[in-house]
């Protein structure tokens, strides 16, 4: 939106009193003021390079090239079933702000709670989400741990809600969370914390109806939206596969299903909310036959590349392509895999990031997000093509 569609400038004739033109200043600088306001709070309207940081990646923080994001996730803080509140695993999560401004002093950092940890972990949300006085400890917790280590804001990365109850009682967590960052910023005169959240990017994964959508729209910046391990050997043995694909001709489950399909037109979460997932990594299968290596191609199960195993991170796999193996873009789809022998693997490198890109580009999306940066080769491959992709 632009500027000027926010704000028509009010006149007057050049014959009125100095009290009324006074009183005119006096109201065009109110309105100035609440629009800077507004722009401040809603500043990601310009868009978000997002990346996910690790703390056990095996990338140092100090490492990171944070010049080709605006806004990087450091990941997980953890939440203490017994006290509600909020854990850090590394001393690193203090320094982690000042670490990345260094080579990038205008990037953002939200500390990100939550994480892959199984029905474990998502049971502590559950039972945390359940009462106002539990939801409130979080809450107050969540704030003070970013504001006490220097975060831009918080990202929830509950994996996943799955019921009715769930549904209700993240949606009572997010208005209240909002209502509390809105309020920590009236009175320590702070820029508000930004919301955003990590979300199922498919039913393929997790039942997307268990989301609260409106409160979603109505108190979060934006998701993250993990369109990715969307077929992995472990439920799709039989054939090699397309792990993250932007499309699919065959079938319901792709990227562009769960973003355009399911959360803008389904959930009726606007574009402006949306951030597309990038997998920085792929998934190996085992070939039935060296000679039939396709999309589809029968295979054993799982896979493995010399380093990297069976879920090599992109390093691992431009190694293992270096040492011979063969590449292949397929444009249906968007994806890439590459094989050697009876090992193949399919995984996103620059032609499907650079279309995945152009694609959240051309819908509205807010941005993208890679998970995670740790996973990129030594010269940024890919976060620079979605960089620059994305553009200024």
């Amino acid at each position: 939106m632009k500027y000027q569609n926010l704000y028509t400038p009010y006149t007057k004739k050049k014959t009125m009193a100095n009290s009324n033109t006074l009183s005119l200043s006096t109201f065009t600088i109110i309105v100035l003021v609440l629009q800077l306001n507004f722009f401040s709070s809603n500043a990601e309207a310009a868009g978000v390079k997002g990346g996910y940081w690790y703390y056990d990646s095996g990338l140092d923080a100090s490492a990171i090239d944070s010049s080709y994001f605006t806004h990087l996730f450091c990941a997980f803080a953890d939440l203490d079933s017994n006290t509600n509140k909020i854990t850090l695993p590394s001393s690193t999560f203090s320094t982690f702000t000042q670490t990345v401004q260094k080579k990038n002093p205008a990037v953002k950092t939200l500390l990100s709670i939550g994480g892959g940890g199984g029905p474990t972990l998502a049971s502590k949300f559950s039972t945390m989400a359940k009462q106002n006085s539990s939801r409130k400890t979080f809450i107050d917790s969540s704030i003070q741990v970013a504001r006490a280590n220097n975060f831009h804001g918080l990202d929830l990365d509950w994996e996943y809600p799955n019921s009715n109850t769930d549904k209700t009682n993240l949606g009572f967590l997010l208005n209240e969370w909002r209502a509390a960052i809105k309020q920590e910023a009236r009175i320590s005169g702070k820029t508000q914390l930004l919301l955003s959240g990590a979300v199922s990017g498919s039913n393929q994964i997790s039942p997307l109806q268990y989301y609260p959508a409106q409160a979603i729209t109505n108190n979060m910046d934006w998701i993250n939206v993990m369109v990715y391990d969307l077929f992995i050997p472990d439920g799709y043995r039989n054939s090699t596969q397309p792990p993250a694909p932007l499309y699919n001709p065959t079938g319901i489950f792709s990227g562009s299903e769960g973003i355009n399909v399911s959360w803008i037109n389904q959930l009726k979460v606007p574009p402006n909310k949306l951030a597309i997932g990038l997998p920085f990594y792929g998934y190996a299968w085992t070939l039935v036959n060296a000679n039939v290596h396709g999309l589809f191609a029968g295979a054993n199960g799982a896979g493995s590349i010399p380093s990297g195993g069976s879920t090599p991170v992109y390093r691992d796999i431009r190694s293992f392509i270096n040492n011979g193996a063969q590449t292949v873009y397929n444009s249906t789809y968007v994806t890439n895999y590459c094989y050697s022998g009876t090992t193949w693997v399919g995984y996103d490198d620059t032609q499907s990031v650079s279309s995945k890109v152009s694609y959240a580009k051309s819908i509205g999306l807010i941005g993208y997000f890679a998970w995670q940066v740790g996973g990129d080769d030594n010269n940024w491959t890919l976060s620079k093509t979605a960089s620059s992709i994305w553009g200024p």
